[in-house]
Protein backbone atom coordinates (compact mmCIF):
# COMPACT_ATOMS: atom_id res chain seq x y z
CA UNK A 1 0.00 0.00 0.00
CA UNK A 2 2.81 2.43 0.81
CA UNK A 3 4.16 2.09 -2.70
CA UNK A 4 0.79 2.82 -4.25
CA UNK A 5 -0.18 5.96 -2.37
CA UNK A 6 2.46 8.31 -3.88
CA UNK A 7 1.49 7.16 -7.37
CA UNK A 8 -2.16 7.85 -6.67
CA UNK A 9 -1.46 11.38 -5.51
CA UNK A 10 -0.96 12.63 -9.05
CA UNK A 11 -4.19 11.00 -10.23
CA UNK A 12 -6.09 12.47 -7.31
CA UNK A 13 -4.52 15.86 -7.98
CA UNK A 14 -5.66 15.79 -11.59
CA UNK A 15 -9.20 14.78 -10.65
CA UNK A 16 -9.43 17.44 -7.97
CA UNK A 17 -7.99 20.09 -10.24
CA UNK A 18 -10.53 19.20 -12.90
CA UNK A 19 -13.29 19.32 -10.31
CA UNK A 20 -12.37 22.81 -9.24
CA UNK A 21 -12.28 23.99 -12.84
CA UNK A 22 -15.65 22.41 -13.62
CA UNK A 23 -17.26 23.98 -10.55
CA UNK A 24 -15.91 27.38 -11.46
CA UNK A 25 -17.03 27.32 -15.09
CA UNK A 26 -20.31 25.47 -14.76
CA UNK A 27 -21.60 27.72 -12.03
CA UNK A 28 -19.70 30.99 -11.89
CA UNK A 29 -21.61 32.04 -8.79
CA UNK A 30 -20.57 28.95 -6.80
CA UNK A 31 -16.99 28.20 -5.81
CA UNK A 32 -15.98 25.28 -3.61
CA UNK A 33 -12.39 25.18 -2.38
CA UNK A 34 -10.59 22.24 -0.80
CA UNK A 35 -8.90 23.04 2.51
CA UNK A 36 -6.63 20.40 4.03
CA UNK A 37 -4.50 20.30 7.17
CA UNK A 38 -3.12 17.96 9.80
CA UNK A 39 -4.72 19.37 12.96
CA UNK A 40 -7.11 17.14 14.91
CA UNK A 41 -10.69 18.39 14.86
CA UNK A 42 -10.42 19.26 18.56
CA UNK A 43 -7.22 21.30 18.14
CA UNK A 44 -7.43 24.95 19.18
CA UNK A 45 -6.14 26.08 15.77
CA UNK A 46 -8.98 24.19 14.10
CA UNK A 47 -11.55 25.76 16.43
CA UNK A 48 -10.14 29.27 16.72
CA UNK A 49 -8.62 29.86 13.28
CA UNK A 50 -9.62 27.44 10.54
CA UNK A 51 -13.36 27.12 11.16
CA UNK A 52 -13.92 30.87 11.82
CA UNK A 53 -11.87 31.80 8.76
CA UNK A 54 -13.88 29.55 6.45
CA UNK A 55 -17.13 30.84 7.93
CA UNK A 56 -16.01 34.44 7.44
CA UNK A 57 -15.02 33.87 3.82
CA UNK A 58 -18.42 32.32 3.08
CA UNK A 59 -20.13 35.22 4.85
CA UNK A 60 -18.10 37.88 3.04
CA UNK A 61 -18.92 36.28 -0.33
CA UNK A 62 -22.64 35.91 0.49
CA UNK A 63 -22.31 32.15 0.22
CA UNK A 64 -20.45 32.18 -3.10
CA UNK A 65 -17.33 30.51 -1.67
CA UNK A 66 -17.66 27.35 0.42
CA UNK A 67 -15.20 24.66 1.41
CA UNK A 68 -14.56 20.95 1.32
CA UNK A 69 -12.70 20.57 4.59
CA UNK A 70 -10.15 17.79 5.18
CA UNK A 71 -8.73 17.90 8.74
CA UNK A 72 -6.53 15.45 10.64
CA UNK A 73 -4.25 14.39 7.76
CA UNK A 74 -7.14 13.06 5.67
CA UNK A 75 -5.37 14.10 2.46
CA UNK A 76 -1.82 13.69 3.69
CA UNK A 77 0.66 14.27 6.47
CA UNK A 78 1.74 17.71 7.62
CA UNK A 79 5.18 17.40 6.01
CA UNK A 80 3.49 16.78 2.65
CA UNK A 81 1.02 19.68 2.74
CA UNK A 82 3.14 22.06 0.69
CA UNK A 83 3.52 19.50 -2.10
CA UNK A 84 -0.18 18.61 -1.94
CA UNK A 85 -1.08 22.28 -2.33
CA UNK A 86 1.43 22.81 -5.13
CA UNK A 87 0.10 19.76 -6.99
CA UNK A 88 -3.54 20.78 -6.65
CA UNK A 89 -4.59 17.89 -4.40
CA UNK A 90 -5.86 20.66 -2.16
CA UNK A 91 -6.51 24.30 -3.04
CA UNK A 92 -5.56 25.54 0.43
CA UNK A 93 -3.21 23.82 2.84
CA UNK A 94 -1.60 24.29 6.22
CA UNK A 95 2.17 24.47 5.97
CA UNK A 96 4.35 24.43 9.06
CA UNK A 97 7.53 26.02 7.75
CA UNK A 98 9.74 23.81 9.95
CA UNK A 99 8.46 20.75 8.12
CA UNK A 100 9.60 22.18 4.77
CA UNK A 101 12.67 24.13 5.86
CA UNK A 102 14.41 23.23 2.60
CA UNK A 103 11.61 24.93 0.66
CA UNK A 104 10.82 27.81 3.05
CA UNK A 105 14.07 28.44 4.92
CA UNK A 106 13.75 32.19 5.40
CA UNK A 107 10.52 31.99 7.40
CA UNK A 108 12.45 30.16 10.11
CA UNK A 109 13.62 33.56 11.34
CA UNK A 110 10.43 33.81 13.42
CA UNK A 111 11.26 30.53 15.14
CA UNK A 112 14.61 31.59 16.59
CA UNK A 113 14.86 31.22 20.37
CA UNK A 114 14.81 34.34 22.51
CA UNK A 115 13.22 36.54 19.85
CA UNK A 116 9.93 37.62 21.44
CA UNK A 117 7.72 37.16 24.48
CA UNK A 118 4.22 36.79 23.00
CA UNK A 119 2.50 35.36 19.96
CA UNK A 120 1.35 38.79 18.79
CA UNK A 121 4.88 40.21 18.93
CA UNK A 122 6.17 37.38 16.78
CA UNK A 123 3.12 37.30 14.50
CA UNK A 124 3.06 41.02 13.73
CA UNK A 125 6.77 41.08 12.94
CA UNK A 126 6.62 37.97 10.76
CA UNK A 127 3.49 39.10 8.91
CA UNK A 128 5.20 42.38 8.04
CA UNK A 129 8.27 40.77 6.49
CA UNK A 130 6.49 37.75 4.98
CA UNK A 131 4.51 40.02 2.70
CA UNK A 132 7.57 41.60 1.10
CA UNK A 133 10.73 40.31 -0.48
CA UNK A 134 12.78 38.28 -0.03
CA UNK A 135 10.40 35.99 1.93
CA UNK A 136 7.36 36.73 -0.25
CA UNK A 137 9.24 35.67 -3.36
CA UNK A 138 11.58 32.93 -2.18
CA UNK A 139 9.41 31.13 0.39
CA UNK A 140 6.03 31.54 -1.31
CA UNK A 141 5.97 32.76 -4.91
CA UNK A 142 8.86 30.53 -5.97
CA UNK A 143 6.93 27.58 -4.48
CA UNK A 144 3.89 28.55 -6.55
CA UNK A 145 1.72 29.20 -3.51
CA UNK A 146 0.19 32.37 -2.09
CA UNK A 147 0.33 33.16 1.61
CA UNK A 148 -3.22 33.66 2.87
CA UNK A 149 -2.66 34.08 6.59
CA UNK A 150 -0.22 33.07 9.25
CA UNK A 151 0.57 33.42 12.92
CA UNK A 152 3.46 32.58 15.17
CA UNK A 153 2.84 30.54 18.29
CA UNK A 154 3.91 31.70 21.73
CA UNK A 155 7.48 30.93 22.82
CA UNK A 156 7.91 27.18 23.23
CA UNK A 157 8.56 25.66 26.65
CA UNK A 158 10.28 22.46 27.72
CA UNK A 159 8.02 19.68 29.01
CA UNK A 160 9.60 16.52 30.38
CA UNK A 161 8.41 13.12 31.52
CA UNK A 162 10.70 12.49 34.48
CA UNK A 163 13.27 15.24 35.02
CA UNK A 164 12.61 18.86 35.99
CA UNK A 165 14.48 21.34 33.82
CA UNK A 166 15.48 24.56 35.59
CA UNK A 167 18.77 25.40 33.86
CA UNK A 168 20.46 24.45 30.62
CA UNK A 169 22.57 21.92 32.53
CA UNK A 170 19.40 20.05 33.53
CA UNK A 171 18.61 19.42 29.86
CA UNK A 172 21.91 17.76 29.10
CA UNK A 173 21.48 14.34 27.53
CA UNK A 174 17.69 14.53 27.28
CA UNK A 175 16.08 13.45 24.03
CA UNK A 176 13.75 16.35 23.20
CA UNK A 177 11.29 16.66 20.35
CA UNK A 178 12.34 19.44 17.99
CA UNK A 179 10.77 21.01 14.93
CA UNK A 180 14.15 21.17 13.21
CA UNK A 181 16.15 24.12 11.93
CA UNK A 182 17.12 26.64 14.59
CA UNK A 183 15.51 24.53 17.32
CA UNK A 184 17.87 21.69 16.47
CA UNK A 185 20.84 24.04 16.84
CA UNK A 186 19.57 25.39 20.16
CA UNK A 187 18.81 21.93 21.55
CA UNK A 188 22.33 20.75 20.81
CA UNK A 189 23.85 23.86 22.37
CA UNK A 190 22.15 23.16 25.70
CA UNK A 191 23.48 19.62 25.59
CA UNK A 192 20.23 17.87 24.74
CA UNK A 193 19.56 15.59 21.78
CA UNK A 194 17.06 16.95 19.22
CA UNK A 195 14.65 14.42 17.77
CA UNK A 196 12.93 15.95 14.79
CA UNK A 197 9.29 14.97 14.30
CA UNK A 198 5.89 16.47 13.61
CA UNK A 199 3.48 17.23 16.44
CA UNK A 200 1.21 14.36 15.40
CA UNK A 201 4.04 11.87 15.90
CA UNK A 202 4.95 13.08 19.38
CA UNK A 203 2.47 11.18 21.53
CA UNK A 204 3.57 7.75 20.41
CA UNK A 205 7.24 8.60 20.97
CA UNK A 206 6.58 9.95 24.46
CA UNK A 207 4.47 6.95 25.40
CA UNK A 208 7.20 4.56 24.26
CA UNK A 209 9.91 6.45 26.09
CA UNK A 210 11.88 7.21 22.94
CA UNK A 211 11.51 10.87 23.92
CA UNK A 212 12.41 12.28 27.34
CA UNK A 213 10.50 15.44 26.68
CA UNK A 214 9.29 17.98 24.18
CA UNK A 215 9.92 21.58 23.20
CA UNK A 216 6.33 22.53 22.59
CA UNK A 217 3.68 25.29 22.71
CA UNK A 218 1.55 25.15 25.84
CA UNK A 219 -1.89 24.76 24.31
CA UNK A 220 -0.75 22.04 21.93
CA UNK A 221 0.28 19.86 24.85
CA UNK A 222 -3.44 19.62 25.56
CA UNK A 223 -4.57 19.43 21.93
CA UNK A 224 -2.34 16.44 21.20
CA UNK A 225 -3.28 14.68 24.45
CA UNK A 226 0.24 14.82 25.88
CA UNK A 227 -0.67 15.97 29.40
CA UNK A 228 -0.78 12.43 30.86
CA UNK A 229 2.74 11.82 29.51
CA UNK A 230 4.56 14.80 31.02
CA UNK A 231 5.27 15.72 34.63
CA UNK A 232 7.23 18.97 34.43
CA UNK A 233 7.11 22.17 32.44
CA UNK A 234 8.95 25.48 32.27
CA UNK A 235 7.45 28.96 32.39
CA UNK A 236 8.99 32.15 31.09
CA UNK A 237 11.42 30.56 28.67
CA UNK A 238 11.76 31.18 24.96
CA UNK A 239 13.07 28.03 23.34
CA UNK A 240 11.94 28.81 19.85
CA UNK A 241 8.51 28.97 18.28
CA UNK A 242 6.60 27.83 15.22
CA UNK A 243 5.29 29.63 12.16
CA UNK A 244 1.86 28.42 11.08
CA UNK A 245 1.00 29.36 7.51
CA UNK A 246 -2.01 28.71 5.35
CA UNK A 247 -1.26 28.90 1.65
CA UNK A 248 -3.23 28.63 -1.57
CA UNK A 249 -2.25 27.06 -4.86
CA UNK A 250 -1.32 30.01 -7.10
CA UNK A 251 -3.23 28.69 -10.11
CA UNK A 252 -6.35 28.14 -8.00
CA UNK A 253 -6.02 31.68 -6.67
CA UNK A 254 -5.78 33.02 -10.21
CA UNK A 255 -9.07 31.34 -11.14
CA UNK A 256 -10.98 33.17 -8.44
CA UNK A 257 -12.96 36.27 -9.38
CA UNK A 258 -11.67 39.52 -7.96
CA UNK A 259 -14.43 39.85 -5.36
CA UNK A 260 -13.66 36.37 -4.01
CA UNK A 261 -9.95 37.17 -3.84
CA UNK A 262 -10.78 40.32 -1.91
CA UNK A 263 -12.93 38.36 0.55
CA UNK A 264 -10.19 35.81 1.19
CA UNK A 265 -7.69 38.62 1.71
CA UNK A 266 -9.95 40.48 4.12
CA UNK A 267 -10.75 37.36 6.16
CA UNK A 268 -7.07 36.47 6.26
CA UNK A 269 -5.90 39.85 7.49
CA UNK A 270 -8.52 39.79 10.22
CA UNK A 271 -7.49 36.30 11.29
CA UNK A 272 -3.81 37.24 11.64
CA UNK A 273 -4.72 39.78 14.33
CA UNK A 274 -7.43 37.70 15.97
CA UNK A 275 -5.53 34.44 16.19
CA UNK A 276 -2.39 35.76 17.83
CA UNK A 277 -4.61 37.29 20.51
CA UNK A 278 -6.34 33.94 20.94
CA UNK A 279 -2.98 32.23 21.38
CA UNK A 280 -1.75 34.72 23.96
CA UNK A 281 -5.01 34.65 25.91
CA UNK A 282 -5.08 30.86 25.88
CA UNK A 283 -1.64 30.32 27.41
CA UNK A 284 -2.59 30.96 31.04
CA UNK A 285 -5.76 28.91 30.74
CA UNK A 286 -3.80 26.01 29.29
CA UNK A 287 -1.22 26.14 32.06
CA UNK A 288 -3.91 26.27 34.73
CA UNK A 289 -5.62 23.23 33.19
CA UNK A 290 -2.38 21.27 33.09
CA UNK A 291 -1.52 22.20 36.67
CA UNK A 292 -4.85 20.75 37.77
CA UNK A 293 -3.91 17.58 35.89
CA UNK A 294 -0.69 17.34 37.89
CA UNK A 295 1.93 19.01 35.70
CA UNK A 296 4.48 20.83 37.87
CA UNK A 297 5.85 24.11 36.51
CA UNK A 298 9.11 25.87 37.22
CA UNK A 299 9.11 29.64 36.70
CA UNK A 300 12.53 30.37 35.25
CA UNK A 301 14.39 33.00 37.26
CA UNK A 302 16.69 35.59 35.72
CA UNK A 303 19.70 33.45 36.55
CA UNK A 304 17.98 30.35 35.17
CA UNK A 305 17.23 32.17 31.92
CA UNK A 306 20.80 33.34 31.55
CA UNK A 307 21.93 29.74 31.22
CA UNK A 308 19.71 29.45 28.14
CA UNK A 309 19.68 32.92 26.59
CA UNK A 310 23.44 33.09 26.21
CA UNK A 311 22.96 30.61 23.36
CA UNK A 312 20.19 32.52 21.58
CA UNK A 313 22.44 35.05 19.84
CA UNK A 314 24.75 32.24 18.76
CA UNK A 315 21.84 30.34 17.24
CA UNK A 316 20.63 33.42 15.33
CA UNK A 317 24.11 34.11 13.99
CA UNK A 318 24.64 30.51 12.92
CA UNK A 319 21.19 30.32 11.34
CA UNK A 320 21.79 33.47 9.28
CA UNK A 321 25.34 32.50 8.29
CA UNK A 322 24.26 29.05 7.18
CA UNK A 323 21.67 30.58 4.85
CA UNK A 324 24.13 33.17 3.56
CA UNK A 325 26.59 30.38 2.81
CA UNK A 326 23.87 28.64 0.80
CA UNK A 327 23.21 31.76 -1.24
CA UNK A 328 20.10 32.74 0.74
CA UNK A 329 19.67 36.20 2.36
CA UNK A 330 19.82 35.00 5.97
CA UNK A 331 21.30 38.11 7.56
CA UNK A 332 19.05 40.36 5.50
CA UNK A 333 15.94 38.57 6.77
CA UNK A 334 17.25 38.46 10.35
CA UNK A 335 17.76 42.24 10.25
CA UNK A 336 14.27 42.72 8.80
CA UNK A 337 12.70 40.62 11.55
CA UNK A 338 14.61 42.29 14.37
CA UNK A 339 13.64 45.69 12.99
CA UNK A 340 9.97 44.68 12.77
CA UNK A 341 10.05 43.41 16.37
CA UNK A 342 11.33 46.76 17.60
CA UNK A 343 8.32 48.68 16.24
Amino acid sequence: MKKIIPQLAFTVAAVFAAGFSATSTAAADEIKLRFAHSFPTSHFIQKQAIEPWMENVTKLTDGQVTFDHFPAQQLGKSKDMLALTQNGVTDIGYVGVSYVSDKMPLSGVAQLPGSFATSCQGTNAYWEIANKDPIAKQDFADNKVRLLFSFVLEPYQIYTANKKVMTAADAEGLKLRSTGGAMDIFTRKIGAIPVRMTATETRESLSRGTLDGIIFPNQSVISYDLVPLVKYGTRGGNFGSFVVTFVMNEDAWGKLPEDAQKALTTASEEMVTEMCKNVDEGVENAIAEMQKAGVEYHELSTSDLETFTKYSDEVAEEWAKDLDDRGKPGNEVLTQFQSALSK
